[in-house]
């Protein structure tokens, strides 16, 4: 049993510890932030009627957690030797869950700047894959759980229907700009900030490009809060993570008027202070979008 009991990291310095693990012969990565323990796999007590992917569920210290197959989640024929196998107990989203994987073989600490954007040419992959990182004249593919969980309980996703418990919205002229690599979240993100009544919304696919952005608007002369109110970053994202995007932000004089919130499914107790460090001016958890909206109302009034 391998225990995660805490971040080596400093806050903002744009690396990330990658726990690699694998399915059949295909080597994955999870963000080592999400991994609460690395256990040897337990009986598992069957849910009926549930979704093809989700084993059942398993005890850990008092918590009744999901396990979820990820052989069969991805595609993947089962194990060859199951007495090897492994549960990664994540966390994230405000939800411990158990993912059953095949081997669990070491640590990666990396960069952000060298994790690769996946193209189309991973077939039915890409939409699973946030990032790729090249080890040893391999690949190894950083899996979207997010997505992987809210394909098979789509519940926990962001959903309009969530706005219905906000009073009646007003159009808005504030110009919110939204550091996401998730081109579902863009989406969403926006569609919802629209309904909430936000519809000037600019869109980049991580921190990378949108600092590159505000300093751009800053060299033409221009006033950063003429031109957005306000900043809204995930943290994982390829290039450049949200936590060294708020602390590049907060550190600039003429952008550190910006209020920044992050937008993550790694807003935990555990991991909170990792934002605050950074001067992030607020911090919401995936997929609580009202939460958001109330504080984007907060925060730009």
């Amino acid at each position: 049993m391998i225990k995660n009991e805490g971040i080596l990291l400093e806050s903002g310095t744009n690396e990330l510890e990658v726990v690699e693990f694998s399915v059949g012969d295909n080597r994955f990565g999870i963000n080592v932030i999400k991994v609460k323990e690395i256990l040897n796999p337990a009986p598992v007590t069957q849910i009926p009627h549930s979704h093809s992917s989700v084993e059942g569920i398993i005890e850990i210290r008092g918590d009744v957690v999901p396990v979820v197959d990820m052989a069969s989640a991805l595609g993947f024929a089962p194990s060859d030797h199951p007495h090897q196998d492994k549960f990664i107990l994540a966390e994230f989203n405000q939800t411990k869950i158990v993912f059953h994987v095949h081997t669990v073989t070491q640590i990666h600490r990396i960069s952000w700047e060298d994790i690769e954007k996946p193209g189309r040419m991973y077939h039915g992959l890409e939409k699973q894959i946030t990032g790729i990182i090249k080890k040893d004249d391999e690949m190894l593919l950083l899996l979207d759980f997010e997505k992987v969980v809210a394909d098979i309980t789509p519940e926990t996703s962001i959903h309009k229907e969530q706005m219905k418990v906000l009073e009646k919205r007003e159009r808005s002229h504030k110009k919110i700009l939204i550091a996401e690599d998730s081109a579902l979240l863009r989406g969403l993100l926006q569609e919802t900030l629209k309904e909430a009544g936000y519809v000037h919304t600019f869109l980049f696919e991580n921190g990378k490009e949108a600092y590159a952005h505000l300093l751009k608007q800053v060299e033409n002369g221009k006033n950063i809060l003429d031109e957005y109110q306000l900043i809204i970053t995930d943290i994982e994202m390829p290039r450049m993570d949200g936590h060294h995007f708020t602390k590049l932000i907060k550190q600039h004089e003429e952008l550190q008027v910006l209020p920044v919130v992050i937008f993550s499914s790694l807003i935990t107790a555990d991991l909170k202070h990792k934002g605050e460090k950074v001067g992030a001016d607020a911090q919401i958890s995936k997929p609580e979008i009202v939460g958001l909206i109330r504080t984007i109302d907060n925060v730009i009034q």
